[in-house]
């Protein structure tokens, strides 16, 4: 009667005798009732038995009971009481050795489950650490002592009857391990705040990871930056062809090999802060500030002054090419010109300061006097030779030749010995002039012979000179202009074999007035050291210069063909991949704003458009090679093309990295969409309504465009004073750096976030608050019992002290940390 009593809460009336039988079932009916009433089925149990001691009836009817009022109730992960009691017990023991609970019988057997139990809960109560499994008595009796003198839990089973059977009883074993369920229920509350804590602490150690690693991959893309663009800064001409070839190789080698790795570099820093940035809002955390100088517009910037400095570098490279090929060929003819005239005016000077005219004979004073008068006229045509060797010694000084001091020394000697032997003929002619009233008798066919001789033999030097001129020319026409210039020269020829037998024909009649007149010359004409020796053998040599500078200009003429050739074969090649890759951005915009299925599809078809647009990268290095033929030859023009290398390196960067881009756009669209749990028909309503009000296709809406499309997807914005105030707080949300533009990712991010159910700094105090046992602080020993090791440790580190009245020492004031997880304060 008292189990009943306690089981219905009734005080049930006292049996008289005479009666006892007929009061015990009306009692017993009143609890039947009471148990029936709470969703008990007694199925053929009734008061009779239980009055007559029916002994199986009575255990079968206690057994629902404790079934029902003690087990039932329990319920993990949704599963059955028998089977929640038992994951239960599974995890809360599972940190211990040599318990494994797989039932509720032979697994209790040496008593170490139930001391785990405690343990777990109340590490103070039991030292685990010296219990042994081949002693399961002692076990057992210490686990039933604690739990019924610590923990109000009765004595319910008895150790010997547990170690002495095989199979211990089941619902004996249920009913006692419940109690623990029941007493150590509040622990499950703080286990659920632990996990919440643990799940916000793990993001918000992978995004504190993630900053880390993109402020040292900022770093070293700006420290190779830095240390890049004072190299392609440096303007420090060389001396040598050879110098500056090896610059260019260098410069070649930087756009092939080093540069390649860094743009990838660029564009994986972009992906990561994007990525960095979409989790964060997806976790309600307040978006990643990089360092001073670290942003990826500063990264942009730094990334455009190298390219600026690049661009600077080739052209001066290319100038400083031309320039030392220029300097190379006047300083060749500045030596030539320079030797000519040296050999020229050797010995004239000492000719000039002779007296022979003052023992002379009047026809000698009168062949003095017109010798001297041929030298003159000699003299005069070798003064174009001196001011050209003035003018490209000029040149040379303005094109900041590395031998300009030797060349100005040489050609100040030169300037200096013409003043002079210009200064000794005006004193010669002088003399001469003094004493010609002396001389009546000149012997005309010299002097003839002189003058005709004079010219043609400059003639022939100017044509020696010409003949063995060097030439740098670029282009077909430029050496057919060289050769139609020479075939006009050989022209001239036969008209001067000519004049040469008319000079060799005057000598030959002086030679005969010689002889017949016995004129006492001495064998030697008095007004000019031309002989017709020095005449003939100058012919022979134009003679064989001649088809020298045929082979010379055949050559150079078969050099412009193949220089030709490489022209037709870029340009033929560049004017392909040129509008390829313009026509890959153009199909890649189209992509990306379209809806052809779901966003995995869309993400499958740009990384086959990537795979297709890598695949095409040999011919990108094709093109290289066909670019540093041409460099090596010199070539500086194509008018086959309007493309140059530059072109296709710039556009093949920027497809690379526009494909890059926008596969990382679509999955952080299925990040976004994943973890808000928004629908594919919602990613597709809000793409067709983002890309209906995107009337310029440019990917991004105008505020208005924003506020109609908002409009459109129900929001109710109107036109007053309230209805502004709301538009703008949205579009700080979507445009915080006030560019005037709302692109689709932010517009994604605010439709799931105003619909999506995120963690809140009140609701991590709220977990705190249940570890703290409702403390207004937590401690350290209750922040390593509840958290994994790591993230324990990781709350002790960032939490500031707790200053409140109630604080102990060492207490942690988590309210704090709480907000500032969320950006609300300052850890």
């Amino acid at each position: 009667m008292l189990l009943l009593e306690v089981i219905s809460g009734e005080r049930l009336a006292k049996p008289e005798r005479g009666k006892m039988r007929v009061h015990k079932i009306s009692n017993v009916n009143k609890a039947l009732d009471f148990i029936a009433s709470k969703g008990v089925k007694l199925v053929s149990i009734g008061a009779e038995e239980i009055v007559d001691g029916n002994v199986k009836m009575t255990l079968g009817m206690i057994w629902t009971i404790i079934l029902r009022f003690a087990i039932q109730d329990i319920s993990v992960e949704e599963t059955s009481a028998k089977e929640g009691l038992l994951l239960w017990c599974q995890r809360k023991t599972a940190p211990y050795k040599n318990v494994n609970i797989q039932n509720f019988h032979i697994s209790w057997k040496d008593g170490l489950g139930f001391c785990a139990l405690i343990h777990r809960h109340r590490p103070e109560l039991i030292d685990y650490g010296k219990l042994r499994k081949d002693d399961p008595l002692t076990n057992l009796n210490t686990a039933f002592d604690v739990a019924e003198k610590y923990l109000d839990i009765p004595k319910m089973l008895d150790a010997e009857d547990i170690v002495g059977t095989a199979r211990p009883d089941e619902k004996a074993i249920m009913t006692y391990v419940s109690s623990f369920y029941h007493a150590f229920s509040g622990a499950q509350k703080a286990e659920t705040a632990a996990n919440r804590i643990c799940k916000v602490l793990a993001v918000n150690q992978e995004n504190e990871q993630l900053m880390e690693d993109y402020e040292k991959l900022a770093s070293d893309l700006l420290e190779w930056i830095r240390r890049t663009i004072p190299w392609l800064e440096n303007r420090a001409p060389e001396n040598t062809m050879q110098a500056m070839q090896q610059k260019l190789e260098d410069f070649r080698d930087y756009r092939r090999l080093h540069k390649p790795p860094k743009v990838q570099e660029k564009c994986q820093l972009e992906i990561n802060f994007n990525t960095l940035q979409t989790k964060l809002r997806l976790s309600n955390r307040p978006a990643f500030m990089p360092s001073e100088g670290k942003m990826v517009s500063d990264i942009n910037n730094a990334w455009g002054g190298l390219e600026q400095a690049e661009k600077g570098y080739e052209e001066w490279l290319l100038n400083e090419i031309r320039r030392l090929e220029r300097l190379d060929h006047l300083a060749e003819k500045f030596r030539q010109k320079a030797s000519i005239h040296e050999s020229w005016t050797d010995g004239k000077e000492a000719m000039l300061q002779q007296k022979d005219y003052e023992t002379a004979t009047l026809s000698e004073i009168k062949a003095l006097l017109k010798k001297h008068e041929a030298f003159e006229s000699d003299l005069a045509a070798h003064q174009d030779r001196v001011e050209q060797i003035a003018a490209i010694a000029q040149e040379l000084n303005e094109l900041d030749y590395y031998d300009s001091p030797s060349v100005n020394a040489r050609c100040q000697k030169i300037c200096d010995q013409w003043d002079n032997l210009g200064a000794l003929t005006q004193k010669r002619r002088e003399a001469l002039e003094r004493t010609e009233k002396l001389l009546e008798t000149i012997d005309q066919l010299y002097l003839e012979y002189a003058k005709r001789a004079a010219p043609f033999n400059n003639w022939m030097e100017g044509a020696m000179e010409d003949l063995q001129d060097t030439f740098i020319v670029h282009t077909i026409e430029e050496i057919q202009g060289l050769t139609t210039a020479h075939e006009q020269f050989k022209a001239t020829l036969p008209d001067a074999d000519k004049e040469r037998q008319a000079i060799l024909g005057i000598h030959n009649e002086v030679s005969k007035i010689v002889q017949t007149y016995h004129v006492n010359m001495a064998g030697t004409n008095p007004y000019t050291t031309i002989t017709p020796q020095e005449i003939n053998g100058k012919w022979e040599h134009v003679r064989q210069l001649v088809p020298r500078r045929d082979q010379a200009l055949m050559e150079e003429h078969a050099r412009q063909q193949q220089n030709e050739r490489l022209r037709k074969q870029f340009g033929a090649q560049a004017n392909v991949i040129g509008p390829w890759i313009q026509t890959k951005m153009e199909e890649i915009g189209r992509i990306s704003i379209e809806m052809h299925g779901t966003l995995e599809d869309q993400l499958n078809h740009l990384r086959q458009y990537e795979k297709s647009i890598v695949n095409y990268k040999p011919k990108i290095d094709q093109l290289e090679g066909d670019h540093q033929q041409i460099q090596e030859a010199l070539i500086f023009d194509n008018k086959h093309t309007n493309y140059t290398m530059e072109h296709i390196r710039v556009g093949w960067e920027q497809l690379l990295t526009t494909i890059a881009r926008t596969i990382n756009e679509v999955e952080n669209q299925i990040l976004t969409r994943d973890a808000k749990g928004i629908s594919q028909e919602q990613m597709n309503e809000f793409r067709a309504s983002f890309n209906h009000f995107d009337r310029d296709h440019s990917g991004t809406l105008g505020p208005e465009e924003f506020k109609a499309c908002l409009i459109s997807l129900g929001y109710d914005i109107g036109n007053d004073a309230q209805g502004e105030a709301e538009f703008a707080r949205i579009m700080s949300i979507v445009d915080p750096n006030r560019l005037g533009v709302v692109t689709f990712q932010a517009f994604i991010d605010f439709m799931s976030r105003e619909t999506a159910d995120t963690d809140t700094a009140d609701q991590v105090m709220a977990s705190f608050k249940i570890l703290a046992g409702d403390k207004n602080y937590i401690t350290v020993d209750e922040l390593r019992r509840e958290l994994p090791p790591d993230q324990a440790e990781y709350c002790i580190a960032r939490m500031a002290p707790y200053n409140g009245r109630d604080a102990v020492p060492g207490a942690l004031d988590y309210m704090s940390f709480s907000t500032a997880l969320y950006g609300e304060s300052d850890l």
